[in-house]
């Protein structure tokens, strides 16, 4: 039977077997490339521990030693897919910051990691959302806590603004667009995010302290 026959139309047609086997880092590094590419191709829903290891040229008990389950393989890999937060970017403004790390943000959510977190919220919602509250391990707060330091630094805002939950609100409401109207998001809901939420309140100085009431 000629190759054609026998070849599967929703693999790549390249021959990844016969790729040089890779250990460590980059092992770790193929796994997770191979199942953003799996879950690029054919969603969360058909994700398979299969699929990725073969991609990957891995061993499927390898894959499992390490990830149990393959909720837990994908939030490593949109891990893997976020950016650095030592390295957030530097534009020089405390908004050319923001709106560059929302875009980025956007990118991520409209790529196989976005795919990703659409199906691990449903799945891990169920049946472990402890670990959905996990699956950016504070990478995204990270890096607004950084920006808004180095906005504090240049004169911008005054330290005293940077609060924990206000680091939180752009991504939240970015997620909130995501999971309610999908992608791509649109760069005009970016730019209202940063100017009419994150700048207002990263520029309201200090939160007002609430009297402490008893519960009646």
């Amino acid at each position: 039977m000629s190759s054609e026959l026998n070849a599967d139309p929703g693999r790549p047609a390249s021959d990844h077997r016969k790729q040089p086997r890779r250990r460590g880092a980059a092992l770790n590094a193929a796994i997770f490339q191979a199942t953003l590419d799996e879950l690029a191709e054919s969603g969360y829903a058909k994700l398979s521990m299969e699929r990725v290891a073969e991609r990957a040229r891995a061993g499927k008990a390898s894959l499992y030693r390490r990830w149990p389950t393959r909720a837990e393989l994908a939030l490593d890999a949109v891990r893997h897919a976020m950016p650095d937060p030592l390295t957030p970017p530097d534009t020089g403004s405390l908004r050319g910051d923001l709106l560059a790390s929302m875009r980025f943000a956007a990118t991520t959510l409209a790529g196989p990691a976005g795919e990703a977190l659409r199906g691990l919220i449903s799945e891990l919602l169920r049946d472990r959302p402890q670990a959905l509250a996990q699956y950016s391990q504070g990478t995204w707060e990270r890096i607004m806590l950084a920006i808004a330091r180095r906005a504090a630094d240049r004169g911008e805002i005054d330290p005293s603004a940077v609060t924990p939950r206000r680091l939180e609100v752009g991504q939240a409401l970015l997620r909130q667009h995501f999971l309610i109207k999908g992608t791509p998001i649109p760069d005009e809901v970016i730019v209202e995010i940063v100017d009419e939420v994150l700048i207002p309140l990263l520029h309201a100085g200090a939160p007002v302290s609430q009297p402490h009431r008893k519960p009646r």
